[in-house]
């Protein structure tokens, strides 16, 4: 029998974050997440969702799934065919940026109504077998004073993580290294801490301050310390510091991941869902992160990443955010830092329809 997709529904919501978190480029006090349902002829709705960073680019990007969505109606479910249909569609217009969002959502939502019909959780579908993945406390630590570190340090600890992340890129490089002390103070010496600069310095900077960080060490990996599509400035960086280098949330596509690792732009990946393609797109990534012999991590999206890190060949970390729990019924579950990938059909979502409509824009 073959099952056909009758529709795709978008919903805008703004959910409340229990931290509010600061970076080096900005601050993100709420959650924009477009909410994507996608119908089958039999019933199934597959669910997605995507992160807007603010509420006044979710509009247009729930315009370009709406189109997407009359171009696929009536077709058969199929996630690789729908996005090779969708990626035929927008090849003059370019499948970059929100193009690209719009898609990976399609994508997750058609992938996880595909695990429904066949009963399947989506590790399973691809392959692998549900398991227990490394996860890091990322809910906070960003450019905030050394007191309020310190605290919440202590907090995402508590949690039962056995990994955080501190933001750096302050405009002192002496300011950054009495946080990443009063940091490491607080965790102390078993917890492993990351850095994340969020694209913040200059080549010649990031090498500085990563020479920096080499002789203080203790960090597990620096992230995009440099513009994100500069790949040749952070392969210098890459050679000139000995900290791994950690990059990959903004690559768009596994085209894009391919020329980072042919320019040996980083040590570590970690792929985005939406920007990567949804699951298609990251599984893609995942060969190409084997081939490399490239440890492959996560960024954002923890109930669909924890199934495609199940199914990738260099599982690294988790990043783990709880962003989209307000509007979640069944949130993700987590044991001694590490999260469960749950074992209901699908990607295993579902939206709390009452906080929907609380929090809907």
């Amino acid at each position: 029998m073959k099952l056909k997709v009758r529709g795709i529904r978008a919903r805008a919501v703004s959910a409340p974050m229990k931290r509010p978190l600061a970076t080096s480029t900005g601050q993100v006090s709420t959650a924009a997440l477009l909410l994507i349902d996608l119908q089958s002829d039999a019933g199934v709705t597959g669910r997605s969702y995507l992160f807007g960073i603010g509420r006044h680019n979710l509009a247009p990007i729930a315009k370009l799934v709406e189109a997407m969505a009359q171009m696929i109606k009536g077709d058969e479910l199929a996630p690789l065919e729908i996005e090779r249909k969708l990626r035929a569609r927008y090849t003059l217009l370019g499948v970059h940026n929100i193009v690209l969002f719009a898609m990976a959502g399609i994508d997750m939502a058609a992938w996880d109504a595909f695990g429904q019909v066949l009963g399947q959780p989506l590790a399973r579908l691809l392959g692998a077998a549900p398991r227990p993945i490394p996860a890091y406390n990322s809910k906070g630590l960003g450019i905030l004073p050394i007191k309020d570190l310190v605290k919440q340090a202590a907090e995402l600890v508590g949690e039962g993580f056995r990994a955080v992340k501190l933001r750096l890129g302050r405009p002192d490089a002496h300011a950054d290294l009495d946080a990443l002390r009063a940091v490491k103070k607080a965790i102390g010496g078993k917890i492993v801490l990351m850095v994340d600069y969020n694209q913040a310095l200059s080549v010649a900077e990031a090498i500085r301050r990563g020479r920096t960080l080499d002789d203080e060490g203790g960090v597990y990996w620096i992230e995009e310390p440099v513009r994100a599509d500069d790949f040749a400035g952070c392969a210098r960086v890459a050679r000139e510091v000995a900290t791994p280098i950690q990059i990959g949330e903004n690559f768009m596509g596994p085209e894009q991941m391919a020329q980072a690792l042919a320019a040996g732009a980083c040590d570590y990946v970690m792929p985005d869902a939406q920007r990567i393609g949804g699951v298609t797109g990251w599984m893609r990534a995942a060969a190409l992160a084997q081939g490399a012999g490239v440890e492959m991590s996560s960024h954002l999206f923890p109930e669909a990443s924890c199934h495609l890190l199940a199914a990738t060949p260099t599982c690294h970390w988790l990043e783990f955010v709880d962003w989209a729990e307000p509007v979640l019924k069944n949130p993700v579950e987590l044991k001694n830092g590490h999260v469960l990938i749950p074992t209901r059909p699908g990607i295993g979502i579902g939206w709390d329809e009452k906080a929907v409509k609380r929090f809907a824009i």
